[in-house]
């Protein structure tokens, strides 16, 4: 498995990210630590190096998480508001937030026409 590389961008948004490790403390990674401070790799490196990193911290920004570690054909972007989001099933165009209000937008103009027909015989 090759080791994902992040761009500036990401790279800001995944060193916030580092602060919200339990294993983060004043800088140093609490489980590097063997006597000697160690300094967090995941918060100086543009690679994805730290394995608690990748499986712990990086779900908890799902967007971040799907542009670096997804392959470009499990990411799609919203239609909606552009978006990048993990799809659930092959047909997903919407992001879940986008996706509720899509679909009470179109349940809305189904009631509405629903009515035109009703009341017009």
């Amino acid at each position: 498995m090759s080791i994902p590389r992040m761009n500036y961008q990401q790279y800001r948004k995944a060193r916030k990210l580092t602060h919200e490790c339990c294993n983060y403390c004043d800088g140093n990674c609490l489980l590097l630590d063997d006597g000697e401070e160690c300094v967090c790799v995941q918060s100086i490196s543009y690679s994805l190096l730290c394995r608690w990193f990748r499986a712990a911290v990086l779900p908890l920004d799902a967007a971040l998480c799907a542009e670096i570690s997804k392959s470009r054909d499990e990411v799609k972007r919203c239609v909606e508001c552009g978006a990048v989001f993990t799809p659930k099933s092959n047909r997903a165009k919407y992001c879940p937030d986008c996706a509720a209000r899509v679909r009470r937008k179109k349940e809305a103009e189904r009631q509405r026409q629903k009515y035109w027909q009703l009341s017009g015989k």
